[in-house]
This record gives C-alpha cells, structure tokens and sequence, in this order.
C-alpha cells in the first residue's frame, strides 16, 4: 500500500530518470482501411462484402449481418494487409508503419446491445505485427476509432455519425482500459515486439472547447501506461531518482495487485478504475493467445518503456491542454497535413509549394514543449488537377517539411485498384507513388533536393 501511496508523486521523477531517443519514423505510413475498414479506400471489394454507400460504415454493417459479419471481415484483413505487402515496404526501404485499431479490437469493451463491431481483429494484428517484427519495421499502434466517436461525421472512427460522445466519464474511462490492454501485450506479447508507440486519440476534434476533459485524460492515459510498466518491473523509481527495485505484492495476478492498490491509495482514481477493469482482459487475452500468464509467465516483458503519443498542441485551437504537460518519459507528438480538403494554400501549384517550403509547424510545436514531431498522415492530393511533373515535386517538398521533424508516414499505403475506385491509388498509394515515379524508391533521397529555392520566403 505505501509502495502505490507514493505513485503519484514517483511520475513527477520519471521525466528525470529516462535517457531514452524516441524512435524515428523517418519514412513510413500508416495500414489504412485495415483493421479500420474506411470504404472510399476499396469501394468494389466495399460491394462485394456486401456494404453498401452508408453514413455508419463498418458499425451499420455488423449491425446488418450480425451472423457473417466476423467471417466477412476477416477475409478482408487476412488480404488487405499481407506478407508481399511487407515485402515490398522491406524493399522500399520503410522502416515504420502506424496502425489504425478501433476500441471494439478490445471485444470486451463493446456494449454488443447498442454497438455493433466485427470481431476476430487481435488475432489478425498478431498476425500483422508478427509479420513486420521479421521484417526489423517498427510499429505505432494508433487508437484511431474511440468509443463514443471523438470527430463527427468521419468514416476514420468507426461510425460516421454526429453523435460525438467520446468527451465523456464513460468513454474516456474504456479508452484507458484498452491503454492498460495494449501497454501490457507490447509488453508481454512477443508479437507485439516492434511496437514502440501507442497514440492516444487519432484527430480529436479541434475546437478545444468542444472537447471536455480532454487535458485530463492525456494525464490519466500516460499514467496508465506508465503505472502497467511499473507493475511489469519495467520502471524503477526511487525518492532521489536514481531506481530500486519494486517489492511485488505476492499476488496471481500483478495487473490486479496495482489495480487494487492503486485504487485505494489514490482514491478511486481514473487510472485505478481503468487498471482494475483492465487486469481480467489482459488474463484472458494471455490465457486465449498462450502468451503466459501475466506475473512469471513464459513471455520475459519487453524491457524499453513505450511512447506515448498525442496529437499536437496545435492540432486544436481554443485554448487546448498541452500534452507535453502529461509527458512521463519519452513522448512524441504527431500532426496531420493534407492539402486538398482546403483551408491551407490556393488551389495552385505555386501556392502549394510556396506554403510547403515554408513550413513552421514544427518549430512551432518546439516552442511548446511538442518534440519530437512526426507527421503522421499526408498525402499527394490536391484541389486542383495535378501533372505528374508536379506529383513529383509535391512529393519531394512535402518529404522536405516533414523531415525538419522527426520523419513522416504517408496515408496511404495502398487503395484498391478498380474500375470504381477510378484514378485514386496515384495520389493515395504509395506504392503506386513509387511505381509511377512521384517517389523516389529509396524513402531518404529525393528527385530534386532544390525543389524548394525559389518558393522560401522565410528566413
């Protein structure tokens, strides 16, 4: 008890005791429409799954094939994502990839009354990652769709609805279980072992004051990861900073001694609850999958502390919470830039480059506490009708600006190729980037590395 009385006060030492560099993603994307399936990215094979043009995508079809959903989705994941894929990101040299999950990848999270969600996706994510473990890719897991939707109207989160109920008690209360869930399998499932990044929240919905409570559970969510690090000897803090070791309670269970301790000596506290309502989840997924048992089991934790990883500060507006202010250990920031939804640059492509060159994003985010910075989506569209002379210099003064920072992940890897998808894999694939020439095949070099002289107006 005197151990977990004091885990509040041992955060605030943990700044001081990593000597750790954040991974760099410095060439990656994430696996879109994977195991968040966004339809406008495969609209044929969307048909002959036997979805249709909806505002609540992948929910309203679980819904409408309550007895074939899993098996219809799992035939999708087992081809979306597969060994050539892998191969061929080994052989274009990319050394990071970002994958989207939903909540409902955690089963015992969904209310199966009112929400209505494929099940089967672990197996298919220890499939994937154990796929690019081999293949040396490193791996951010991204909780892209939240419970209760975090943006409205957006296909990305699982439910294309406005009903945005993810700023809520609840649901901010199952986002940190499935945190606890998936901090201790990267930790204690081998398969998991290139995962070195969770992020929180995928694009929160940027009006700050939309969005209630959000400060808190940037805190709460690193103090969980943090807390079922500690529980896994993982962590060692002493008073003076310097490490001792933990005194385990002698319990089955290590995720439920914390869990228990944790909520007494903090109260009843956010991250106790969370870690309480975690520990049986984790003992049936390790149980289910062989990974052994939680405390002394046959899986050795794996030993570096994950980051964690918030979109920016200024991904909102409105006087937002600064996740820097919840960092415990290494944290990294991520930010999204995609041209072609407006509000950025002119619909030409001397604004576009102009605008790109320019870029302070970066340095902005520094000023703040927000570094290391990636962008974590991005993309060859545009508004206006591109040549290929142009898709090329579009890519290389993109990978320009993002490289300033801690590299870059380009949305997407693939879109399907079909009559009804007509033209979209040239400004959305990056495969099909490379193929076409927009890319160079070696991620770190670029066609023109002058691309940007003539458009820098910034000192």
């Amino acid at each position: 008890m005197q151990l977990f009385a004091r885990f509040l006060s041992c955060l605030s030492l943990f700044s001081g005791i990593f000597a750790i560099t954040v991974a760099k993603p410095s060439s990656g994307f994430p696996h879109g429409s994977w195991l968040v399936l966004e339809p406008w990215m495969l609209p044929a094979e969307w048909v002959v799954m036997g979805g249709e043009s909806c505002n609540d995508c992948s929910h309203a079809f679980a819904e409408a094939y309550p007895d074939t959903v899993d098996e219809i989705f799992n035939k999708h994941w087992s081809t979306w994502f597969t060994q050539k894929d892998v191969n061929k990101l080994s052989s274009y040299g990319i050394n990071t990839v970002r994958i989207p999950l939903g909540y409902w990848i955690v089963e015992p999270l969904v209310n199966r009354a009112t929400e209505f969600y494929p099940r089967g996706g672990i197996k298919q994510l220890k499939r994937g990652l154990r796929q690019l473990k081999a293949a040396g890719i490193s791996v951010i897991l991204d909780h892209h769709a939240l419970p209760g939707v975090q943006t409205p109207n957006q296909s990305f989160t699982g439910r294309c609805t406005s009903d945005v109920k993810f700023y809520t008690e609840k649901n901010y209360h199952r986002a940190l279980v499935w945190t606890a869930v998936m901090t201790a399998l990267s930790h204690l499932d081998p398969d998991f072992g290139s995962v070195f990044a969770v992020e929180a929240v995928n694009e929160p919905i940027a009006n700050a004051s939309q969005t209630p409570g959000y400060g808190d559970f940037q805190r709460n969510f690193v103090k969980v990861v943090r807390a079922v690090e500690i529980s896994l000897g993982i962590i060692n803090v002493d008073d003076s900073g310097r490490g001792f070791d933990l005194s385990y309670p002698t319990q089955t269970n290590i995720l439920s001694a914390i869990a228990s301790l944790l909520d007494a000596a903090l109260g009843g506290s956010d991250v106790g609850k969370a870690l309480a309502d975690a520990a049986p989840i984790i003992s049936e997924v390790t149980t289910e999958y062989g990974i052994g048992d939680v405390l002394g089991g046959a899986a050795a934790p794996l030993m570096a502390p994950l980051v964690t990883n918030f979109m920016d500060i200024n991904w909102q507006n409105n006087n937002p919470a600064n996740p820097a202010e919840a960092a415990v250990g290494p944290q990294a920031y991520d930010n999204h830039l995609y041209y072609s939804f407006g509000g950025v640059a002119d619909a030409n492509e001397n604004a576009y480059l102009e605008s790109i060159c320019n870029l302070d994003r970066v340095q902005a985010d520094a000023a703040l506490g927000n570094k290391p910075l990636w962008f974590g989506e991005w993309g060859l569209s545009t508004q206006f009708s591109a040549t290929d002379e142009f898709l090329r210099k579009w890519a290389d003064a993109q990978k320009r600006a993002y490289s300033v920072g801690a590299g870059w992940i380009f949305w997407n890897f693939k879109v399907e190729k079909s009559t009804a998808a007509g033209d979209l894999a040239r400004q959305w694939s990056y495969f099909e980037g490379v193929e076409r020439g927009y890319f160079t095949k070696d991620p770190a070099q670029m066609h023109d590395v002058h691309v940007c002289d003539s458009f820098i107006t910034k000192g």
